[in-house]
């Protein structure tokens, strides 16, 4: 059981989770907003009050955005490269649009997904365990 959420509330499924991030709403109600601007969060969820201060994805979204936006665009580059042999002011013209585009355009969704997931999986720092023999 989530220990943050309400008795009666039901647990959410994953999928249910992974919707809620992807639509930048609350991890917990999924009716409130996460973001009070581009990237930067809310302090709190202004639905069901939930505090945001547990939140910590580090650089987590931002890798994976860059190495999926960097085989697309490799990948288009060495096509377009191969086939036609364009000169180079020719590949910074299409590629940097392209570039910025794959990264920056997923990123705060991919940002509220690894939250919401965070949340759904009760994510925690690692703690030293003390076993006694």
């Amino acid at each position: 059981m989530n220990d943050t959420a309400g008795p009666s509330e039901p647990e959410t499924t994953v999928l249910q989770s992974a919707l809620r991030g992807l639509a930048c709403k609350c991890p917990r109600c999924g009716q409130g907003k996460l973001y009070a601007g581009f990237l930067t969060l809310a302090p709190s969820c202004d639905r069901c009050g939930l505090d945001y201060a547990f939140i910590d994805t580090g650089d987590g979204p931002a890798i994976f955005i860059i190495m999926l936006a960097g085989g697309i665009v490799v990948a288009c580059a060495l096509i377009v490269e191969v086939k036609y042999q364009p000169p180079y002011w020719l590949h910074a013209v299409l590629w940097l649009p392209l570039l910025l585009a794959t990264t920056l355009l997923p990123l705060r969704a991919m940002k509220s997904l690894l939250i919401a997931l965070q949340f759904h999986h009760k994510a925690a720092p690692g703690r030293l365990v003390d076993r006694a023999k």
